[in-house]
Parts: structure tokens; C-alpha cells; sequence
């Protein structure tokens, strides 16, 4: 005869009691704990200045009339909508955006299939090919204006220098590059410096590609074009997706290049620059703010965008 022991306050034949509510919320907090000091600095570093321009965008502030400064409703906005400047700006910032992410994914697919082969040094050159990005912005945008697109003695005019002097040409053009095609100077710079970040994207996806399906394709006789087009380029979207909507993110915040190649001149001043203007020579830290909060709003749509592309990544890989 055998006889079972109940734990007090249990009901017979039921399983173990777990945990109390409240020792459950000790141990969620006991876990939270140490991210809180790291959350508190994160909001007073981002989200309190963010709160201030969004006070801030609402005011009539400049620093050159302080006995006018008050509350002015969505007039700030509305002249960042309607003024010249501005909407040439925000013309000029889209153009930059999509000319740079265009261009720089093109190139960076083209040498992301080249260096997805198998050749001796093919490390050494993967290397070489992402040190462009790892340049500071500042000093790229200056190896671009004074190395490369000075009329003096940039390579470009040297390199025309010695072409007419194989021709026996005494008098070769030397071309003022960022002066002809200020805003596609700085597009340049700015290819240059994406390209490899795309590169790398892209050849992640290349490295992910099912290749005993690819292998099984040749077998049948499938051409290299017809694997690119109807296996590698589908496999390739999402990749192409997120490395468009990640780059979209930086080069609209582009300044370094825009400030140094030009300094906003020659209609090349986009958004940042001229927040950039209007906060540090007009005064006007109303309309500045009001600018801000309309490129960030922006970043943030496209930031969301990345983020969805990113999740849904992670869900075809554990599909697979």
C-alpha cells in the first residue's frame, strides 16, 4: 500500500507550483536592471535633444531679433516647404541620394560578382577594394578636391597632361572639374567612398546562394546569363534592397563632402547644409529645427523600410 504526499495549498494530482507573480516580476527586474543605466543615457543623449528641436521648431527663435522670439505654430515649417532655398535643397539632397545608391549598388554588384570567383589573391583584393570605405569622410572629400579635381595639379589634368603629350600636343585642356560639374564632383566622392559598403552587402548574398541548385542548372545547360537572371538576381533583391535603403540613410546626412568640395556653392547645398547655414550664420534656430524634424522624419520612413527588409532576410534564412 502505498501512500502520496500533497504539498500544502495543491490540489491532488496537480504539478509542481511555479514561481509567485510578484518573485516573477523580481526576476524580470533583476534581469532589466543592469540595460537601465544604459536606456537613460541613451534617451538623454538622443531623445531629450530631439524633444528641445521639436520645442524649438514650433518658435519664432533667431538670435539676431531676441525680443521677437515666441510661439509660431507650423510657420516654420511652411517656409521650409515654400522657400527657395529650401526646396531647391531638398531637390538637390534627393538627386545626390539616388544618383549615389544607384550608381554605387551597380558597381558594387558588378565587383561583387567578380570577386565572388575563386583567383590567387582574391583576400588581398577584397581587402584593397574595402579600404575606400574606411577612409574618414573629411579626409576623402579633400583627397577628392585636392589630389584628383584640382585644375593645377590633379591626376585627372595630369593624366589628360600626358595623353596630349603622347599626341605631341603642347597646349592639353586643364578643365576647373568641380566648377564644370560641381554636384557630380561630389557624386563621385561619394561613389567612390559607397561602393565597397555595397559591395560587401551584395557579396554576402552571393555567398548564400544555393549552390548545389546553381550546379545542378549548369549541368542541364543553363548559361552563366541565364543562372545571373533567373537565380542570382532574384536571390540577390532583398540584398539589393537593404544595401539601397542603408545607404539612402547615411547619404542623406551627407555634409562632409557637400561642406569641402564646395562649401554648398554652385547649387549643390543640400538639406543638411543648409540646416547648417541657417542654424550657424542666419541664427535662425527655429527654421534650422524645423528642418532637422523634417530629415529626420524622412530618415526614419527610411530607416522603417530597412528594418523590414532586415526582418524579412531573417525569415527567408530560417525558412531555409
Amino acid at each position: 500500500m502505498s501512500v502520496t504526499l500533497e504539498r500544502p495549498g495543491t490540489e491532488p494530482g496537480a504539478g509542481p507550483a511555479g514561481p509567485s507573480p510578484a518573485l516573477r516580476r523580481a526576476a524580470d527586474w533583476a534581469r532589466r536592471a543592469p540595460l537601465l543605466p544604459a536606456l537613460i543615457f541613451m534617451i538623454v543623449v538622443t531623445q531629450l535633444p530631439f524633444v528641445a528641436t521639436l520645442v524649438i521648431s514650433f518658435m519664432n527663435w533667431n538670435a539676431y531679433y531676441p525680443d521677437e522670439r515666441g510661439f509660431t505654430g507650423l510657420d516654420n515649417y511652411v517656409r521650409v516647404l515654400t522657400d527657395v532655398a529650401m526646396r531647391d535643397a531638398i531637390i538637390v539632397t534627393v538627386e545626390l541620394t539616388v544618383v549615389v545608391v544607384l550608381v554605387s549598388l551597380v558597381l558594387g554588384m558588378v565587383i561583387a560578382l567578380l570577386l565572388d570567383r575563386k583567383f590567387f589573391g582574391r583576400g588581398a583584393v577584397r581587402t584593397m577594394m574595402i579600404t575606400p570605405f574606411l577612409i574618414v569622410p573629411v579626409a576623402a572629400a579633400l583627397l577628392w578636391k585636392h589630389a584628383l579635381f584640382n585644375p593645377e595639379y590633379g591626376l585627372l589634368n595630369g593624366v589628360l597632361t600626358w595623353i596630349w603629350g603622347l599626341f605631341g600636343s603642347d597646349n592639353p585642356p586643364q578643365p576647373d572639374w568641380i566648377t564644370m560639374a560641381p554636384l557630380a564632383s561630389i557624386e563621385i566622392a561619394l561613389i567612390w567612398q559607397w561602393t565597397p559598403f555595397m559591395m560587401l552587402i551584395l557579396l554576402a548574398g552571393l555567398q548564400s546562394r544555393p549552390l548545389d541548385v546553381i550546379e545542378a542548372a549548369r549541368i542541364d545547360g543553363a548559361s552563366s546569363w541565364q543562372i545571373f537572371r533567373y537565380m542570382t538576381f532574384p536571390h540577390l533583391r532583398r540584398y539589393l534592397e537593404l544595401g539601397a535603403l542603408l545607404g539612402a540613410i547615411y547619404i542623406v546626412q551627407t555634409f562632409d563632402a557637400v561642406f569641402v568640395i564646395t562649401s554648398g556653392g554652385l547649387g549643390t547645398a543640400n538639406l543638411p547644409y543648409i540646416i547648417y547655414q541657417t542654424f550657424y550664420t542666419a541664427h535662425d534656430y527655429g527654421l534650422a529645427s524645423a528642418a532637422g524634424v523634417i530629415t529626420v522624419i524622412g530618415t526614419i520612413i527610411i530607416a522603417t523600410l530597412a528594418l523590414r527588409t532586415v526582418s524579412t532576410l531573417f525569415q527567408e534564412e530560417n525558412v531555409r
